[in-house]
């Protein structure tokens, strides 16, 4: 198969690429009628329409939410059930992420000025968070660990996960992760209603402050519904790799981390920049010789043809700005140099630096979190992290003097806004002449 080539030389090359990264992820009216639907009914119905819709959905036969339920002995089960060298990578994940996560604690603060005016901020964990997990023949305990970690480190109590359970189908990896991760209880549900028991709450599950955690078309359309009711972390899109080598890597490697991503899902984006048209060709070379190997091999060759790219540019200067341009979640700057070209990246989810760093190494147990923002969000958002389960609140407390001093700021400021409540509220703290 021939992946599409782009050259910057082209006139038209700033078009065709922005043609090739447009991926829209809003709903059709149907979706966002359905799931409209299921919000309301939650929201008017709580337990009953959550057991109506798993059952419907997921093909169960639920009579309760008890049926809907996992206790923790449930989980410990799980956890001793697995393979050992599976539990112990996934407590040596849980081990990297805590570590990297406990760097990202932000700290109360406050100072006092020489008038004794006290000002700062204090930063608390939210209460309670929401995890939504893909269930059934999907396996994601990589996913478990990157939401429940960030929120366990920041200090939240009660980590919810919902995780749906299609003709009763469990993953004891899952669950594992989740016992070992800290989640505090889970539910086996999904979908819009899952969104909507934890935004809303329902009379067996409370209400979070926060849902992440990723999921179907169905689930993005829910959370993006519901926040302002409650927090969501991102709206994301299909997952994505831009790798950009100086030629002098192994093209075998750098064609199985483009596979790394494409085999995904359909939609998932795959590119390779570099100035060295040989090297371009080598790692064609490289995806028609290993896509047959692989297990997923009708995906990832949709996902090429359809959205990835082999890029030529003049030079490396000029990759970076392609890289720049296009954002992507994850970055790999397989170059002799990555550390000083990493320096010159503003828009990238995670930065992969060196020949020998894989993004896949990200998505399990680096440290960092593989929860990033795509289609080209990391313009102006970041990746998952402890910053999202803390919430701030700015402390002031005025000495006599500085109520008076900052009280004739507030009223000329008060007056010129015609708010006269908040400028006589201000001077009745100012201090007689």
């Amino acid at each position: 198969m021939n992946v599409t080539r782009l050259t910057t030389s082209d006139a038209d090359f700033w078009s065709r690429l922005d043609a090739l990264l447009a991926w829209e992820s809003v709903s059709d009216e149907q979706v966002l009628r359905t799931v409209r639907d299921i919000l309301d009914d939650v929201r008017r119905r709580g337990d009953a329409a959550v057991i109506e819709y798993t059952n419907r959905f997921d093909r169960l036969q639920a009579k309760s939410m008890a049926d809907l339920t996992l206790p923790e002995d449930k989980l410990e089960a799980a956890l001793q059930a697995i393979p050992a060298e599976q539990r112990e990578a996934l407590e040596a994940a849980t081990e990297r992420l805590e570590a990297y996560h406990q760097h990202q604690k932000m700290e109360s603060w406050r100072y006092t000025e020489p008038d004794g005016t006290l000002l700062g901020q204090q930063v608390t964990p939210l209460d309670r968070a929401g995890l939504y997990v893909p269930g059934g023949k999907a396996t994601y305990p990589s996913s478990v660990l990157m939401n429940a970690v960030p929120a366990k480190v920041a200090g939240v109590e009660d980590i919810i996960m919902v995780v749906p359970t299609p003709d009763g189908e469990l993953n004891e990896m899952v669950l594992a992760a989740a016992r070992i991760a800290g989640v505090t209880r889970v539910y086996t549900i999904g979908g819009a209603q899952a969104v909507a028991a934890l935004a809303y709450g329902t009379e067996t599950i409370p209400q979070v402050d926060k849902i992440t955690g990723p999921g179907n078309i169905y689930v993005a359309t829910a959370k993006a519904l519901v926040f302002g009711q409650v927090g969501i972390d991102m709206i994301a899109g299909p997952s994505e790799i831009l790798v950009v080598c100086d030629g002098q890597t192994d093209p075998d490697w750098v064609a199985m981390d483009l596979f790394s991503q494409a085999e995904h899902d359909e939609d998932a984006q795959a590119i390779l920049v570099s100035p060295d048209a040989a090297f371009l060709d080598a790692v064609q070379s490289s995806i028609d010789k290993l896509l047959p190997e692989m297990e997923r091999r009708t995906i990832i060759e949709t996902s090429l043809r359809a959205r990835g790219a082999l890029i030529q540019v003049r030079d490396l200067d000029e990759a970076v700005d392609v890289a720049n341009h296009i954002a992507p979640e994850h970055l790999e700057l397989s170059v002799a140099d990555p550390q000083a070209m990493a320096k010159r990246i503003r828009h990238a989810g995670a930065i992969f630096m060196g020949r020998y760093t894989a993004e896949a190494i990200g998505d399990y147990c680096a440290g960092p979190n593989h929860v990033l923002p795509t289609s080209r969000t990391a313009r102006f958002s970041s990746p998952l992290g402890v910053y999202d389960f803390q919430k701030r609140s700015s402390l002031i407390m005025c000495s006599p003097e500085g109520a008076s001093k900052l009280g004739r700021i507030a009223s000329i400021l008060a007056r010129g806004e015609s708010l006269t409540a908040h400028a006589r509220s201000a001077e009745y703290r100012i201090k007689k002449r």
